[in-house]
């Protein structure tokens, strides 16, 4: 999910894009496809932790690289580290990448984005004394002993999502909105199905993949013919790409239509017809597996889910009625007593 400000070609969307990276919850300490150093502090006890990490974009994106920085500097107030950081790593790259970091002598590896899982099992057998951090989007069937997975569970925050949808609209089409067709946007489709299912809806999810999670003038060009469609909730699963879909939602009447986002805020591009954001937190993770290591445990699995890194943002702009219900899911979620299921399974 490589993000290219060049991909943003025409004056319609520079103003949104722009500001979108304005409202990133990190700051810019790095340099575009290269790598800054922040340090801080001299560590606690034992060896001090140094770890280096390979975004996919930029860190002023508001996204998901912005929550990868916030996750990095929260990892040196709390544990002293020193840390690094590269840009727009391409996934071709990302092997050499991650060797040039181990010989530096970082001694905690960390790549945000699942495309990078097999380089990070790849480098991680190559230097078992250093520990890696990789995001997959599933248990692998076979960890390494000094790999941490982090398992992003993109379908768990859908769930409720898909709820949300189903009893907000009033024409019975819900139109999606993803990047590339993998695995983990099939997921977070069929999670909304189940949803709509569990519920006794009649409502239809219409899935649309632009091919890119970064174009938002495709995404705007899809968006509006979802809307053109007679689909009145549009569930947003991109990256800069959710900056062409509030462009198309905005120009909507209020009431006409409502907008649903993932990882961050994005209240303030549409505030007319926002209704929420599945929200991540890469902190938590992040803290949680660096206190584990420092207890001497070099690999585990660690599933997000509503303990553990996300949540439903406050719903707006829907019936009261329909926030309290998507409340209660979120909690029968969180107590066991709904299973949301993972099915990446394709769908035609």
């Amino acid at each position: 999910m490589k993000l290219s400000w060049r991909s943003w070609r025409t004056a319609l969307v520079v103003p949104a894009a722009a500001a979108l990276a304005l409202s990133s919850c990190g700051d810019d300490s790095g340099t575009s496809g290269g790598s800054s150093v922040a340090t801080a502090g001299t560590g606690g006890q034992g060896s001090q932790i140094k770890i280096a990490a390979a975004f996919s974009g930029s860190v002023t994106d508001g996204d998901y690289n912005a929550l990868g920085l916030t996750a990095l500097k929260k990892a040196e107030s709390d544990f002293g580290a020193e840390t690094t950081y590269t840009e727009n790593t391409a996934v071709p790259d990302a092997e050499r990448v991650l060797q040039e970091y181990v010989a530096n002598g970082y001694n905690v590896v960390w790549t945000h984005g699942s495309q990078y899982y097999e380089a990070t099992a790849k480098v991680a057998k190559q230097y078992p004394d250093v520990t890696f951090i990789g995001e997959f989007d599933a248990e692998p069937a076979d960890p390494l002993p000094n790999v941490w997975v982090i398992d992003r569970n993109f379908h768990m925050p859908f769930y409720p999502i898909g709820a949300l949808a189903a009893l907000a609209t009033k024409s019975g089409k819900i139109g999606y909105v993803g990047g590339l067709s993998l695995p983990f946007s099939y997921s977070e489709v069929h999670a909304m199905q189940q949803a709509i299912k569990d519920l006794g809806s009649d409502a239809v999810v219409n899935p649309v993949w632009t091919g890119d999670f970064n174009d938002p003038a495709k995404a705007q060009q899809i968006t509006t013919q979802l809307m053109g469609q007679g689909n009145d909730v549009i569930v947003g699963s991109l990256n800069l790409g959710m900056v062409g879909v509030f462009n198309a939602t905005k120009s909507r009447p209020a009431g006409a239509v409502v907008v649903t986002a993932k990882y961050t805020d994005k209240s303030k591009f549409d505030p007319q017809h926002y209704a929420t954001s599945a929200l991540y937190d890469f902190t938590k993770p992040l803290t949680d597996i660096l206190t584990k290591l420092k207890a001497g445990e070099k690999s585990g699995y660690y599933p997000l889910g509503f303990d553990t890194g996300v949540s439903i943002q406050d719903p707006q702009n829907v019936d009261a009625s329909v926030k309290n219900q998507v409340d209660q899911i979120v909690a029968d979620i969180k107590s066991g007593k709904v299973t949301v299921k993972k099915d990446s399974s394709p769908i035609k």
